[in-house]
């Protein structure tokens, strides 16, 4: 290097011991040159590679293009005109060093690269270039060295002697700093490509490089999180690749890449045999030789991404043992009084710098991993949503809908769970073996002894956490036998409360809670052993290894490079070695989670081929020739030897007993069976009416639709015909209302027309209709019949197929087709059966005889209801077959009405209200558009429950205070602060001890020094130990106290609670809220409370050791308390808002598997996969900027430690005269510990906040309104009363709830004793009202009810209910 240069390289003289450091000339026109043209040309290969697979379309040739191309022209003329110089000066017989010909050259050519990629990259769509602005970067810092030598050079000589290559610099160093300037702006978006049509696209698509280095990005959501309420409307749409539709599609190919593979040998072995390529089929139905491996389509779907995570980590690893090396270099800066003062700001830059990189490339890391997580979870649940769609109803049998769920739910957490910790598996034995060798260089062999520690620590965590899921493990199945029998007493509440049952069910709750608790106790324990070893670990490893350093050898001394250089490195050790187990135990898990999914998708598929779609004889809809059909191979066939065909536009009757198979028939037209044998053909859409309607969970409207397109006239028709023009009346959002889940709000005869109304909108060709009369009253039935299937009806001239029992509308029909043991036994037109004079016609005979008595009965009744308009005929079927209806139907249409909105509310949280009744009159399509908005709120079946917004009220934290014990909460804070102070006064000591004066090269007082720095680590761990106990205690106090007094307000509720509350809303406050409250709420409290002691304990630290470090405190903490409360907002709602979108997921689900025959037949199979990944989608929009949030918060916490760091070696520079090397190397090594312990409160901080909401939501439902007392002393009956059991009504009155109108009024009645007296009374007339009344399960609105000559309502409810008993209507088991 110095005869290229004709100088010296390098000068130790002028670089490094002197007090004007400067670089030669031959090192700033050599290596400094070169750096970023290296950087540029070494990361060439890896961005072309990118930008080729990367086209976002091109962006049009702006001003900012433009300018940043002329400079790079500009570059390239300086670096030329320096090489043309150098030319010149040898044409002049000037002898100018080689190294004034290559750096131009080499210089120049990398400044026309940087020019040529500005346009590619706009050629490519890229807006803002990462590899760009490093390198300008770097052009500038490395030209910061010259700037400063030639002024300093000109200066001392008074004159400048080369002023062409002088005026060349500037003008250079100008130029790369505007071009660093200009790349920190972003391009305008690309034209021509795939531009999203959401209003609110993803800010971090278009951001540029440095707002996605550091997140600035995410500051917008931030400050509207910080401001208000933020809602769903504010979340932005996902990026393209993150959404369903593509994740899914990745993984689906890669799956069936591997089923293919898998396949190959079977189809070598059986060449006549082909593997089905369907794109719909996920898996074929051969045998395989080998089974597709689910985890390696994982990893071919998302290896690129792996990749780059990995590449992050391995920085990020070789970052983290960058600062206990400049640790070490500051601290003998520090002893070394004639060192030059500009190390030790520099070695403080470079800590600074150094803590910055590893803080960026660490949450990139982050960031990209969880991302790549959250893409794994949605590939998960998109391809178990898929497969869901056509497996086989053998399989069914297999993988209850249950169990479908839980893959989606549990073990796709799972997945998403495990993946970040997957990169420890190679980034802990790299951090060990890295770790060991810089221990070894500092303390030679007696780093082992840590070493084993740590090691030894690893079985002992996996111990104690295998202990912790075995109990955790008998826990679940205590908590699920608890939930169990809680959903038990809700669902029967009302027969509990007849027979004052409660204090029996109570004391089972109790019980089952009682051994809950013991194990929780045991568990907390544990993990109080396990925080115990996670907080001393690094204590116990250095005591050991440094106990061990100085008694070996009497020479060994223990100075402060040694100590705490050693301290900052076993503390790097600390969190990958504890996360192992916890690595482990989620490997385990998801190895499990992985075989369930992998059995999942291995299951059998329904043969998309097994009905012929396009070929069929002329003339038919339908045909059958010889076929035999099973559900399942392991099962007898079901039908036999069908030979079936159905002409276009006939309406076939199926017919024959229970059980012969007529719905098996419609399964096999459907393609649902396994074909054994024979051929089936079916031309033209179907339409399908199951046996069992199946209803969605929107509304109305919706589930007539069926996702096509509204046609207002075909709308129309098929709600006349259907009979629901009458429903409407009663709904209290007309068509507009939301019909719950399963429709559960819906009588079964409502359920039905709606699912024959979904048909006949959907104006198919084939209608199946599997018995859709059965569950409507007969005349409603004729009414259908008449208007819909007949041949009168709006499907006439189509193919209709009628599974039947009502031989009616048997002379009706074209053909019949009746079965007997899975056979055809008869076919043909009713009047030839009937001429065949068969068993059918017997059959009929028979029939027809036994239902003339039944229309006798009937007689009186049809001549009352003859004046009637058929409308309310309608609506009386809707109410009577309604099972939750309480007996309390008033006669009138408009009594009717009011009684639908009654029982409504009863099934909303708030429904105190009643709607009022609507006048039925035809409404033009524009007044329908107006009135959707406000139907659809009218409608709402449930009302949502009501979240809690803004901050939590200090009282919540105060009621857990309290149930925690306020001297138990003292005790606690006492502890830590113990703990904190041993803590300091350790490393105190361990500071004093690494400055004690040496006598004859030795420490005399070693083994002083060593006793009571392992008191004070004994003390820390026993305080910590202590502290976790008495938490622990604390935590199940508080637990059995909240759980027993909301078991115990539950037990007293009245019945009004239970008809306004949903009962999975107060399951939720037994299972979710008690669970944080068991198991949650502790550990967070622990680790917020060690988080908060360890941030106060390094700020007393550091100030104790440079008080000038006061000086930055309150802006520091200024800033990071407006970090922590735009954090703590957003992602507080962002939490709700996640948790608010997951459930709809699992419910659209388990419908989807409900409904799966009638989703195959309809052919909206793609429909509902689109739709399964909206409200994935939905889900993922607000994970993915709770998962930006954390990474925005890190980066900005990360920020305030790094500058704590900083300052911490600024000022032990600033102040090395007054500071001996034990104070720095204490002072900086806790100062290396803050950006941690800052990041960690925030986050404990929040969900600590998030999670002390369950206390808020159970405390709600602990001080609800309780009924009247069990016993009231002083007022109970005497033994054996009632003797005579007269009961007297006088001028009794009562309503369900305030506010509703009275259901008995003014009612006197006495009935003698040993009467036996009939109550009678059409439906609504009250009936049941006045059981209840009897019971107290209503409480009077005025007047008594006296039994035996005692007021009922002076006495407790349990003395009451006792001494009576009934038979409900609904029956208890």
């Amino acid at each position: 290097m110095d005869a290229l240069c004709g100088s010296k390289f390098w000068d130790a003289n002028l670089s490094v011991y002197t007090d004007n450091p400067d670089l030669t000339p031959c090192f700033q026109n050599s290596l400094l040159a070169w750096v970023p043209c290296f950087y540029l040309w070494a990361a060439l290969p890896c961005y072309l590679f990118y930008l080729r697979h990367q086209h976002h379309g091109y962006i049009v040739l702006s001003h900012l293009s433009r300018i940043k191309t002329v400079l790079g022209i500009l570059l390239w003329c300086v670096s030329w005109a320096d090489l043309f110089y150098s030319f010149h000066s040898l044409v002049q017989g000037g002898a100018p060093a080689p190294i004034f010909f290559v750096t131009p050259l080499v210089v120049g050519i990398t400044m026309m690269l940087a020019t040529l990629l500005i346009q590619y990259e706009r050629l490519r769509g890229v807006q803002s270039s990462g590899v760009l602005i490093i390198f300008w970067f770097l052009c500038v810092v490395c030209a910061i060295v010259p700037f400063r030598s030639k002024i300093l050079l000109a200066l001392v000589e008074g004159t400048i002697s080369d002023p062409f290559r002088f005026t060349t610099f500037y003008i250079y160093f100008a130029l790369v700093l505007s071009s660093l300037i200009l790349a920190c702006f972003r391009e305008k978006s690309p034209l021509f490509s795939p531009k999203s049509e959401d209003p609110n696209p993803c800010p971090e698509a278009n951001a540029g490089f440095l707002s996605r280095l550091f997140f600035w990005w995410f500051t917008r959501l931030a400050i509207l999180g910080y401001r208000g309420l933020l809602e769903e409307k504010d979340l932005w749409s996902l990026n393209e690749e993150d959404r369903s539709h593509h994740v899914v599609q990745r993984l689906l190919e890669a799956w069936q890449k591997q089923e293919r593979q898998a396949a190959r040998p079977k189809a070598a072995e059986t060449p006549g045999k082909s593997i089905s390529t369907e794109g719909e089929v996920l898996l074929g139905d051969q045998p395989r030789a080998r089974k597709p491996s689910f985890l390696w389509a994982l990893v071919t779907t998302f290896s690129y991404s792996l990749l780059i995570c990995n590449g992050f980590k391995l920085m990020e690893d070789l970052l983290n043992f960058v600062n206990p090396q400049l640790l070490s270099m500051l601290i003998r800066f520090i002893s070394n009084p004639e060192a030059p003062s500009w190390w030790g700001f520099l070695l403080a830059g470079l800590m600074f710098v150094s803590a910055m990189m590893q803080t960026l490339v660490l949450h990139q890391y982050y960031h990209c991993l969880f991302v790549s997580a959250l893409r794994i979870r949605t590939g998960v649940i998109g391809i178990i949503y898929r497969k869901a769609l056509i497996i086989t109803n053998s399989a069914k049998r297999q993988s209850t809908v249950g169990e479908m769920v839980n893959l989606m739910s549990v073990d796709a957490q799972r997945f998403m769970d495990v993946f970040p910790s997957l990169s420890l598996l190679w980034s802990t034995p790299l951090q060990v073996i890295l770790a060991m060798y810089f221990l070894w260089q500092i303390l030679g062999p007696s780093i082992l002894a840590g070493v084993a520690l740590m090691v030894l620590l690893i079985p002992i965590n996996s111990t104690v956490a295998m202990k912790m899921r075995a109990y955790q493990a008998q826990q679940m199945k205590l908590k699920d036998s608890r939930i169990k029998l809680m959903a038990e007493i809700l669902g029967g509440i009302k027969v509990l409360k007849l027979y004052a049952w409660e204090p029996s069910f109570l004391e089972q709750v109790e019980g089952i809670r009682k051994d809950e608790l013991r194990l929780l106790h045991k568990g907390t324990y544990l993990h109080a052993i396990s925080t115990f070893i996670w907080v001393c670990t690094p204590f116990l490893v250095s005591l050991i290894t440094l106990g061990v350093f100085v008694c070996v050898d009497q020479n060994n001394v223990l100075d402060a490079e040694k100590a705490f250089v050693s301290v900052s490195l076993f503390n790097i050790l600390k969190i990958p070695l504890n996360m192992l187990p916890q690595l482990i135990s989620g490997l385990t898990q998801a190895s499990v989670s992985l075989k369930r999914i992998q059995h999942f998708l291995n299951q059998e598929e329904l043969d998309s081929q097994c009905v012929e779609r396009k070929i069929i004889s002329p003339g038919y809809a339908m045909t059958i020739h010889s076929g035999t059909f099973t559900w399942a191979p392991d099962l007898p066939p079901t039908l036999h030897s069908l030979n079936i065909q159905i002409r276009k536009g006939a309406l076939v009757a199926v017919v024959g007993p229970v059980g012969c198979g007529k719905s098996s028939l419609v399964s096999a037209l459907l393609g649902e069976m396994e074909k054994l044998e024979g051929t089936v053909s079916v031309k033209g859409s179907v339409a399908y009416v199951p046996q069992q309607a199946w209803i969605q969970n929107c509304t109305l409207q919706e589930n007539v639709l069926f996702g096509q397109a509204m046609n207002p006239k075909r709308y129309q028709q098929a709600l006349e015909t259907c009979a629901l023009l009458a429903d409407l009346e009663v709904l209290p959002g007309r068509d507009q209302t939301e019909i719950g889940e399963k429709g559960i709000n819906l009588s079964g005869g409502q359920r039905q027309r709606v699912s024959l109304a979904r048909a006949v909108y959907s104006d198919a060709d084939i209608f199946l209709l599997d018995d859709p009369l059965s569950a409507v009253d007969s005349h409603v039935a004729k009414h259908i019949f008449d208007h819909v299937i007949g041949p009168e009806g709006v499907l006439a001239g189509k193919t209709r197929v009628l599974v039947t029992h009502s031989i009616n509308f048997l002379p009706q029909t074209d053909f019949i087709i009746v079965l007997a043991n899975g056979q055809v036994s008869e076919m043909g037109p009713y009047s030839a059966l009937m001429q065949h004079d068969g068993s059918f016609a017997n059959f009929l005979r028979n029939y027809t005889f036994s239902e003339e008595e039944e229309e006798e009965k009937l007689e009186n009744h049809r001549m009352v209801l003859e004046d009637r308009d058929e409308e309310v005929l309608l609506i009386e079927d809707t109410l009577s077959t309604h099972t939750d209806l309480t007996d309390t139907e008033p006669v009138s249409l408009s009594e009717v009405r009011k009684q639908f909105m009654r029982q409504m509310s009863s099934m909303s949280s708030d429904g105190e209200g009643q709607a009022q009744p609507v006048p039925r009159r035809h409404q033009s399509i524009s007044e329908k558009a107006m009135q959707v908005t406000k139907a659809k709120k009218t409608g709402m079946l449930i009302e949502e429950e009501k979240a809690e917004t803004g901050t939590v009220k200090l009282s919540v934290f105060c009621d857990y205070a309290k149930a925690v014990g306020l001297c138990t909460t003292l005790a606690i804070c006492l502890l830590y602060a113990g703990q904190s102070a041993a803590a300091i006064g350790a490393n105190v000591w361990l500071s004093a001890w690494t400055n004690e004066a040496m006598t004859e090269g030795r420490q005399n007082n070693t083994s002083l020094r060593l006793g009571v720095y392992a008191a004070l680590g004994i003390l820390q761990g026993v305080l910590v130990m202590l502290s976790a106990f008495t938490m622990a205690t604390g935590g199940i106090q508080a637990a059995y106290l909240m759980h027993n007094a909301l078991l115990q307000n539950k037990m007293r509720s009245p019945q009004s609670f239970y008809d306004t509350t949903p009962s999975g809303r107060i399951l939720n406050r037994f299972s979710k809220d008690i669970y944080v409250i068991d198991e949650v709420l502790t550990p967070t409290i622990l680790m917020l409370l060690y988080t908060l002691f360890t941030t106060f304990s390094i700020v007393v630290i550091i100030v104790a050791s440079t008080p000038l470090f006061i000086l930055v405190i309150l802006p520091l903490a200024v800033f990071y308390g407006f970090v922590q409360r735009f954090y703590v907002a957003t992602s507080r709602q962002l939490k709700r808002l996640e948790s608010v979108s997951r459930s709809p997921i699992y419910s659209h689900f388990s419908e989807t598997v409900t409904g799966a025959s009638v989703i195959r037949a309809y052919r909206r199979t793609e429909e509902f996969r689109a739709l399964s990944d909206k409200k994935v989608d939905s889900n993922q929009k607000s994970c993915y900027p709770y998962i930006a949030s954390n990474r925005w918060l890190g980066v900005n916490v990360e920020f305030v430690g790094n500058c704590v760091v900083l300052f911490a070696a600024l000022f032990a520079v600033i102040g090395r005269n007054s500071l001996n090397p034990g104070l720095v190397g204490l002072s900086v090594s806790y100062a290396l510990q803050m950006t941690t312990a800052l990041n960690w409160t925030i986050r404990m901080m929040s969900d600590l906040e998030s999670n002390i909401v369950a206390v808020e939501r159970v405390k709600e439902y602990s001080v609800t309104e309780t009924e009247a007392p069990w016993v009231v002393e002083g007022s109970r009956p005497q033994e054996g009363w009632p003797l005579k059991g007269e009961v007297e009504f006088q001028n009794y009155s009562v309503r369900y709830r305030p506010g509703l109108e009275l259901v008995l009024k003014n009612l006197n009645l006495r009935v003698h004793g040993g009467e036996k007296v009939g109550i009678v009374g059409r439906t609504g007339a009250g009936k049941s009202s006045m059981t209840l009344c009897l019971f107290r399960i209503l409480e009077a609105a005025e007047g008594n009810i006296i039994i035996d000559g005692l007021n009922v309502a002076d006495i407790g409810l349990h003395d009451l209910r006792s001494k009576l008993t009934i038979i409900p209507q609904e029956p208890y088991a």
